[in-house]
């Protein structure tokens, strides 16, 4: 019977982490990783309840404002 010595998952990722900078560079593991980082909350709710009040028109007047900040 063959039996194999498991890694700690911890060391596992350290390593993973490690290669993905050293073959990726900083940047592009950063973003490889973050694909699989899941959100929190409940954007539907928090849209509606930002939005509510708002018409297409409102919004886009909000974002000009906030972009020539």
């Amino acid at each position: 019977m063959i039996q194999t010595n498991a890694k700690p998952l911890i060391e596992i990722n350290q390593q993973a982490i490690q290669v993905l900078y050293r073959e990726l560079g900083v940047v592009d593991a950063v973003r490889f990783l973050r694909q699989f980082t899941t959100g929190y909350g409940d954007y539907t709710k928090e849209r509606d309840e930002l939005f509510a009040d708002k018409n297409l028109e409102e919004i886009l007047a909000e974002m000009a404002q906030q972009k020539s900040l």
